[in-house]
């Protein structure tokens, strides 16, 4: 054996830091990129904030034109005129006034915005902050709180009360009386409804709080008392001849109980969890063609600060040393931001060329469309197209959708081509909206009827795409409307 010297080709990947930072920016949602930028200012003295806006707010001049977004790439600004039929953001969509993307000013503009970012309560905070500001001793208090802790995500307590005076021992000996008295007590916190053992008693404490005067609240309390299980197998007529009361009386009484909220958990979390989404990109209807354009929280105000950069020539060698490594990094940042605004631009374009049906005549016109499809139309991969539209939203004349919501798997139809899946769900969902509360469609029915519009589906997709809604089955539709 010898040693020999020869050379061979390849190709591989190198994950270069510049590499590896735009990957990670393009993922970011909003709220993470305008955290991270903020952080980067505080510690890189080359970067500032800039009061040049990249996108200025739409300034209406004479109330018949206003001045449109520039997109990214375009270059220069252009004026359109507004017409009644055009759909334009307001100013307030456009304003940079939230985040650290904002152009610099006051300390509060500056903050880290990941501070500024509400954490979402869910039902067992919301139920003990009412606990806390109760009138109770510190007694029932700890069994209060071993209540709430209890309760499911709906909000009912599925565990008996031994289990609960089981989970206080050994710091408190309460026998279920006393547990039951509390119970009673949390049963009139917010949201009404809580803390109830089965559905009747649900309802029953919605009944409650109603006015004494509200037509056919007394009857209705007879029903949640009693025939509420019964309710889907005899019907109106049933219950009214059981109850020896006219029709229309017990018709008016089961409105009355459809109307409240089975599941009152679900009031408390969710919304708050959702409520506060900035938007990535903004889409509007300029004389009948689609738009796009970056809002400015998605790209957020930063450069390289002239003064340090100047300074570099006049320094010592250590110092220019340094500040050169943090003007290397400071580039490195607004290329990557750059490079992330243009590419969320070429897939929302594209998006919009795809689907403008969707956001003319709503999901019903949402076709089928994989990562794949929008990845070979703007070049990239599909794993750049997957993490583009990652936690991005986008502000449309529909309100502010997820990205993911333009993405839909599709069924072959009969007619030769594809329903998205999103689509089906609508239809599903329009067929129940519309369905006899007396008699509701079952599965197979729902599917018997999208079969008679071109769609073939089996019962247990419609099952599927029903569940995935959280709609109640035929049977449980009857009880709670």
């Amino acid at each position: 054996m010898k040693a020999r010297l020869q050379t061979s080709l390849g190709q591989h990947l190198v994950m270069t830091p510049q590499l590896r930072q735009a990957i990670r920016l393009l993922q970011m949602s909003t709220l993470e990129l305008q955290a991270e930028v903020a952080e980067a200012i505080e510690t890189n003295p080359l970067l500032e904030w800039t009061e040049d806006a990249p996108y200025d707010a739409p300034t209406p001049t004479d109330g018949k034109s206003a001045e449109a977004p520039t997109e990214a790439g375009d270059g220069a600004d252009e004026v359109h005129d507004r017409r009644d039929d055009d759909w334009m953001p307001d100013e307030g969509g456009w304003e940079g006034g939230s985040g650290g993307g904002g152009g610099g000013g006051t300390d509060d503009d500056r903050e880290d915005a990941a501070e500024r970012m509400a954490e979402p309560e869910n039902l067992a905070d919301h139920l003990l902050w009412q606990l806390h500001l109760s009138h109770l001793s510190e007694r029932d208090r700890r069994i209060g709180a071993a209540l709430i802790d209890a309760l499911d995500e709906d909000g009912y307590l599925r565990e008996p009360l031994s289990a609960i005076a089981e989970t206080l021992l050994p710091e408190v000996h309460a026998g279920e009386d006393e547990i039951l008295t509390v119970l009673h007590q949390l049963q009139r916190f917010d949201p009404v409804g809580i803390g109830a053992r089965n559905l009747g008693e649900c309802l029953h404490l919605q009944l409650e709080v109603l006015p004494d005067c509200t037509p056919g609240r007394e009857l209705a309390l007879r029903i949640v008392d009693g025939p509420l299980e019964r309710l889907p197998r005899s019907g109106i007529a049933g219950i009214a001849q059981e109850l020896r009361c006219p029709v229309d009386e017990v018709e008016q009484a089961v409105q009355l109980v459809r109307s409240l909220d089975p599941r009152p958990g679900k009031q408390v979390g969710e919304v708050a969890q959702d409520s506060y989404v900035i938007p990535d990109c903004v889409v509007w209807r300029q004389r009948g063609v689609w738009k796009v354009a970056l809002s400015q929280q998605a790209m957020p105000r930063v450069s390289i600060h002239r003064g340090y950069e100047q300074m570099i020539r006049r320094c010592g060698e250590s110092d220019a040393g340094y500040l050169r490594s943090h003007l290397q990094e400071a580039r490195w940042l607004l290329k990557s931001l750059e490079a992330r605004g243009e590419t969320l631009l070429k897939v929302m374009r594209c998006l919009l060329r795809m689907q403008s049906g969707f956001l003319e005549f709503g999901e019903q016109a949402l076709r089928p469309l994989t990562l794949r499809e929008i990845a070979g139309e703007v070049g990239l991969h599909e794993s750049t197209v997957s993490r583009a539209i990652a936690r991005k939203y986008v502000r449309t004349p529909r309100g502010t959708l997820p990205l993911k919501a333009f993405f839909a798997s599709g069924i072959d139809t009969d007619g030769g081509g594809e329903a998205s899946s999103t689509a089906i769900q609508s239809m599903i969902r329009r067929l129940i909206d519309d369905e006899n509360p007396r008699k509701p469609l079952s599965d197979a029915k729902l599917a018997d009827l999208l079969k008679q519009s071109g769609i073939p589906v089996a019962r247990r997709t419609v099952a599927k795409y029903r569940e995935a809604m959280n709609i109640s089955a035929s049977h449980e539709r009857v009880r709670i409307g």
